[in-house]
């Protein structure tokens, strides 16, 4: 699920893998072994990608079924 949903928020918001993992300090390798579903993220890294999307950390996970905007001070 995680794998899936990372594809998906990743394509709506017109980022391509190399930029996203570019934007959150990770190889695109790794970057492409998470959306193929090889390799979970950090914990480090997986609060990195739900920011740079703008998105909760629940909902990458699949314990929300609903894109929120995270809340940014």
């Amino acid at each position: 699920m995680f794998n899936n949903r990372l594809r998906e928020t990743r394509i709506s918001q017109g980022f391509t893998q190399e930029k996203l993992s570019e934007n959150v300090g990770i190889g695109l390798r790794n970057y492409q072994y998470y959306e193929q579903g090889k390799h979970v993220p950090s914990f480090e890294i997986l609060i990195k990608l739900a920011n740079e999307l703008n998105i909760s950390i629940d909902y990458l996970v699949g314990r929300d079924d609903f894109v929120k905007p995270t809340i940014t001070d």
